[in-house]
């Protein structure tokens, strides 16, 4: 008598590819579950996967704790981690995520589980190779960021409708350097342009009166989470 093991159905080549992938390290400042604070997802109760690094480093940084440290977590354990909460929406985050080369086909599984993705990046770091399938939100860096010299603008070539620009403003110099970046590039040909006011520096009705004086077409946001819980990140 002989004795043996059914043969495993044939998997393909990207089958095996996406095995592998969910097998890749990735090290995570942390993951959390919330509303989201800002961009046009504004409000939608989200799953926060954010990344520990970062070359940039911002004057206003409010998450100066995942420039170092984290945990070392497999694909797959983000994504059995991800599923533990009963929503559609995930954002990945940072620091700046794509400092990290693993954050690309995170992505991808993230979107091949069926999540609507969001990638929140400074903007910094090539974003061609994100899936298309991900909303990326790309800042522009001020004057006032200390890191506008930063700035890829090759980017603005490979965004699609369904991106966003966000930028930062800290005071009024920082308003009429994004006012002409916003006309001299035609940002909004691209996709939606985010204006903000920078926690703690500017006041969010001088920046609302500032857009409406000069007819901007662009939307204005302030950081829902941290007018609900305070100066959070």
């Amino acid at each position: 008598m002989r004795v043996g093991y059914p043969l495993q159905p044939f998997k393909s080549v990207s089958e095996i590819a996406s095995n592998l992938s969910q097998r890749t390290a990735i090290r995570i400042a942390e993951i959390f579950y919330s509303l989201q604070g800002e961009s046009s997802r504004m409000g939608l109760p989200t799953v926060f996967i954010r990344l520990t690094g970062c070359p940039l480093r911002c004057r206003y940084c409010d998450t100066t704790y995942a420039y170092a440290g984290g945990s070392i977590l497999f694909i797959n354990e983000i994504l059995d981690q991800v599923a533990r909460y009963e929503t559609d929406y995930v954002t990945v985050t940072g620091g700046e995520p794509l400092a990290q080369k693993a954050c690309l086909p995170l992505l991808k599984q993230l979107c091949d589980r069926g999540y609507q993705v969001s990638l929140e990046t400074s903007g910094a770091l090539d974003v061609s190779g994100v899936d298309h399938r991900v909303k990326k939100v790309v800042d522009l860096k001020t004057l006032g960021s200390g890191e506008e010299f930063r700035n890829r603008y090759e980017n603005l070539q490979v965004l699609s409708p369904h991106d966003e620009i966000k930028i930062v403003i800290c005071d009024r110099q920082d308003y009429e350097w994004a006012r002409e970046k916003l006309r001299g590039y035609d940002l909004t040909s691209y996709c939606e342009v985010l204006f903000s006011p920078c926690s703690g520096q500017l006041d969010p009705a001088v920046l609302a009166n500032w857009i409406l004086e000069d007819q901007l077409p662009v939307r204005f946001q302030i950081q829902l989470h941290k007018v609900l819980w305070g100066n959070v990140p």
